[in-house]
């Protein structure tokens, strides 16, 4: 079968076979087929779709190409879940989710995917803790989820390798935004992962990938109409994305906010909502709980007796991180040599967060080109909520920059992405809708 085939298949608009696909997954994961024919075919896909049986060959396929973890016989006493966002700024959930479910009784497996365009990645962020493995070999990941309960990680070279692969080359080739890769790249991992459940976080808004409230929907029934086709139980949350996510946007900022809600003395109040909306449907979607209210008080639980905190602390430990580091991390994080506040005159009215994100990759927090380094140390602190008043004393933001330079260029950035008016604006609720299928 010649790969040019394929690809001219799908430019002109044709269903792939289901054999003309595994073939496409088996060169994924060997590497036989070079990276221009990827970006390609994954270009055409992002043009012209793909039906739902595509998709669903597609996913099963990429989570078949590699090792799929069985926790059967673990002995493990609770649900293996695990929660998936679709990515925005400053989304530090997993860190939080994680250990506040495992504290509920939950295992967590979360494998998790670095940075993709805009968004930033989960196993950046952890690489930003002094000695985290994101890449432990599969013993010690098992280990880790038995023992403490959850282990953020990232994916590694065994599991879903011809996703890992795609995924690289659509984070550089403007091929992100697409419903049968997304879902595919999603539930490859998921399902490999073992899972007996998986709670979605859709984001929708100005920093989502799918920024329409109808393409948002279109995307969880997508995820979970395929997850069905695994026996994989899914729900989705779809929560707001039309500003930052808590209080930072960067790599090591928002693991410093992570540390400071565990420890329960600073929650976000977006934020919080939308860890304690999707860590109640872990537990209502396992049958832990039956009653929204009880897995709520659960959930909170968790946070205020400091249980998750001990959660974290453990699975950092076990991973390779500095012991004690919820209540230590300002010791161990990097910090950006350069800050400078941004200050604008009247109400924070809209946000453009793609604009936002783009502006944490010209500081050096995201990627340009597959394996880039990242600076982990950069990005927006104190960021304004949509409604407050900024003058000289409330900041827009407090940018963190490796030099002057880039942060008068980063200045500039946020402020063309920030729309300030006269009059107060409401923000709309963070968590939309819940759906099920």
């Amino acid at each position: 079968m010649l790969f040019t085939d394929v690809i001219r298949a799908k430019r002109d608009g044709a269903e792939l076979s289901p054999e003309q696909i595994r073939f496409f997954v088996h060169g994924l994961a060997d590497e036989s087929l070079p990276a221009e024919q990827v970006s390609s075919l994954a270009m055409a896909v992002f043009l012209n779709g793909m039906t739902f049986e595509e998709a669903a060959t597609l996913t099963i396929g990429m989570s078949r190409s590699g090792t799929v973890l069985d926790w059967s016989d673990a002995g493990l006493d609770g649900p293996v879940v695990d929660k998936h966002s679709t990515g925005g700024v400053g989304d530090k959930v997993s860190f939080l989710l994680a250990p506040i479910a495992a504290a509920c009784g939950c295992f967590v497996p979360m494998i998790s995917g670095r940075g993709l365009g805009h968004t930033g990645g989960t196993t950046d962020k952890a690489e930003a803790i002094p000695g985290y493995n994101t890449a432990p070999d599969f013993e010690t990941f098992r280990n880790v989820v038995k023992s403490v309960g959850c282990a953020v990680i990232g994916q590694t070279a065994d599991l879903a390798p011809a996703d890992r692969r795609l995924y690289a080359i659509r984070d550089v080739t403007a091929t992100v935004e697409s419903i049968p890769l997304i879902t595919a790249s999603i539930l490859s991992k998921k399902i490999a992962a073992g899972l007996d459940a998986l709670v979605m976080d859709v984001k929708v808004g100005s920093g989502a990938f799918m920024p329409s409230h109808d393409k948002s929907v279109d995307l969880a029934r997508s995820i979970i109409a395929t997850a069905a086709q695994a026996d994989l139980r899914t729900s989705a949350v779809l929560t707001d994305m039309n500003e930052v996510l808590g209080t930072t946007a960067g790599n090591a900022l928002e693991i410093a906010e992570s540390m400071a809600y565990l420890r329960n003395e600073y929650r976000d109040s977006r934020l919080d909502d939308v860890v304690m909306a999707l860590c109640a449907e872990m537990l209502l979607l396992t049958g832990m709980e039956s009653d929204l209210d009880k897995a709520l008080d659960r959930c909170g639980q968790a946070v205020t007796s400091g249980k998750a905190a001990e959660r974290f602390d453990e699975m950092c430990v076990a991973l390779g991180g500095p012991a004690g580091f919820v209540a230590n991390d300002g010791k161990h994080l990097a910090q950006a040599p350069v800050t400078r506040a941004v200050h604008a005159s009247g109400f924070l009215a809209a946000v453009d967060v793609r604009a936002v994100g783009n502006a944490i990759i010209e500081l050096g927090g995201g990627r340009r080109q597959v394996g880039e380094a990242l600076d982990l140390s950069v990005g927006f602190s104190d960021v304004a909520r949509i409604g407050t008043l900024l003058d000289g004393e409330t900041p827009l933001a407090v940018i963190h920059a490796a030099s002057d330079d880039d942060a008068a260029l980063a200045e500039r950035l946020l402020l063309e992405a920030c729309t300030v008016q006269e009059e107060a604006t409401r923000a709309a609720p963070v968590v939309h809708e819940k759906i099920s299928g």
